[in-house]
């Protein structure tokens, strides 16, 4: 057994689920405070920590053994010198499948219909028409990053009459369902010319960092999409405003940008053909998301006390 003496939990947990967590550590002391409320005192003796904080706080968390973060993203945490290599991380990938996979969908379906050209015009109080629009139906989606989001965008898109292909790192054998092709990253210059749609998940990696750039746009299908609710500094922003400038591409749907927040004056927020909102795909939006989170993390707390393997080790 490994005895958690203090645990943290920084997520907006409800008293029920504060039980939950001192149900699976019942040796612990359990204590509730917002990341955003934290202070080095408050980390200073903490042997688990439930949820995000800011990096720069582990630095005054001597006792801490293991961090489990809220997020499915575990990149700032990862990076070298952030954690001693003897600290336990681990992350809520599986948690936000349904919230990002359907903001990005819709977003998509915005820009395939032009619904954002005719809210713009009702802002305007114009009563015009933007011509031909796109369908999902037989449409050739691309997924990067074919894990729990992608696969539930996939889910959905197919729904509505989409092809469905599939980008991961390996591709398993057995049923690859919701996916109607799997392929790895060595594929995408073969692909992309046949795509109406890329959609991205992908984390940041140095090898997904600016992997979306001008030969890879110039590669995409003349008339498509790129969405991106992964991160973003896959794509490179000048390189996408030429993009959607010269026509090539029809839309860009972007949940994530670089830099983020993506400054004023910079050209993209001006692309009538992009469609941007401020990473809030995931986050507490969508209630369904804090249940999975703690699920996830009553679980893995459950597996320390019992020195089972948890889910979702990040390496670093």
């Amino acid at each position: 057994m490994s005895s958690i003496n203090t645990l943290l939990v920084t997520i907006p947990a409800t008293l029920d689920h504060i039980e939950r967590f001192k149900a699976a550590a019942p040796s612990a002391q359990v204590i509730a405070k917002r990341s955003n409320d934290l202070t080095a005192d408050d980390v200073r003796s903490v042997d688990v920590i439930v949820g995000n904080i800011a990096p720069s706080l582990l630095a005054d968390a001597p006792a801490l053994r293991w961090l489990q973060l809220s997020s499915a993203g575990a990149d700032a945490y990862a990076k070298p010198g952030v954690l001693p290599s003897e600290v336990l991380l681990s992350n809520s990938v599986g948690a936000y499948g349904q919230a990002v996979s359907e903001h990005l969908a819709v977003m998509v379906l915005t820009l395939m219909k032009k619904l954002h050209l005719y809210r713009d015009d009702q802002q305007a109080c114009i009563w015009g028409e933007h011509g031909t629009v796109m369908s999902p139906v037989g449409a050739n989606v691309l997924v990067l990053g074919a894990g729990d989001i992608g696969s539930h965008f996939a889910s959905f898109m197919k729904a509505l009459g989409s092809h469905m292909v599939g980008v991961r790192r390996t591709i398993p054998s057995g049923d690859i369902s919701p996916f109607d092709e799997l392929h790895t990253m060595d594929d995408l210059p073969v692909l992309l010319p046949h795509m109406d749609i890329v959609v991205s998940f992908l984390p940041s990696t140095p090898q997904t960092r600016g992997l979306v750039n001008a030969s890879f746009l110039a590669q995409m299908k003349p008339g498509a999409i790129l969405a991106n609710g992964g991160r973003g500094d896959l794509v490179v922003t000048d390189d996408l405003v030429e993009a959607l400038a010269s026509g090539h591409l029809s839309g860009a749907a972007l949940d994530v940008t670089d830099p983020e927040p993506l400054p004023a004056d910079n050209a993209l927020w001006q692309r009538p053909n992009a469609f941007i909102t401020p990473h809030v795909a995931g986050y507490w939006h969508l209630p369904v998301t804090l249940e999975n989170v703690v699920d996830i993390c009553v679980e893995n707390v459950r597996r320390y006390v019992a020195d089972e393997p948890l889910r979702n080790v990040v390496e670093h």
